[in-house]
């Protein structure tokens, strides 16, 4: 009997990217929720990035996610 566990037992993760777009203040306080429910370290987000719309920001979270 093997001590690894059959492939079928192992959980599969895959990539996922949340772009969030908004205001500076919009972006900032969605951040904050998913952090507020762990979902997402703030410092795991990318800079704010200027849209070239007039009072737009985004943000980018790449994160493995089980599945």
């Amino acid at each position: 009997m093997s001590a690894n566990p059959s492939p079928q037992a192992r959980p599969r993760y895959e990539t996922v990217r949340h772009l969030v777009f908004g205001s500076i203040a919009a972006v900032q306080n969605t951040i904050k929720l998913l952090h507020h429910l762990n979902y997402a370290e703030p410092n795991d987000w990318s800079k704010l990035v200027p849209t070239g719309q007039p009072n737009e920001v985004m943000a980018v979270l790449t994160k493995k996610v089980r599945v």
